[in-house]
């Protein structure tokens, strides 16, 4: 697995896979650099400074939790055992997965 922050860091990751980097089954490309954190849903113009301190506040914070992971929550287990079923499964596939539809024709 590898994640890449900011296009260029992409385009750097891109370029071993196209060389022949073949150790990687996933890729996360974060556009955004920094990640959602400064990423589209933030104001234009944002201090840096605010957001540089935003950052570290939640890694620090991330680091810190013990429970890391979305498939490990107790409520999330809940939620698959006694609504959604296996994940990935339909009933998932159907209520959480997002579907994009082509919009160029609109304006």
């Amino acid at each position: 697995m590898a994640a890449a922050s900011g296009l260029s860091n992409a385009r750097k990751l891109l370029e071993q896979v196209k060389a022949g980097r073949k150790d990687l089954h996933f890729i996360e490309i974060m556009t955004c650099p920094g990640g959602c954190i400064s990423g589209g849903g933030q104001p234009l113009g944002a201090d840096l400074d605010a957001v540089r301190a935003r950052m570290q506040a939640l890694y620090k914070i991330d680091k810190q939790e013990p429970l890391r992971v979305s498939h490990k929550n107790q409520q999330v287990q809940r939620l698959y055992s006694e609504f959604l079923g296996a994940p990935l499964g339909e009933k998932s596939h159907h209520l959480l997965h997002t579907h994009y539809h082509d919009r160029s024709d609109t304006k």
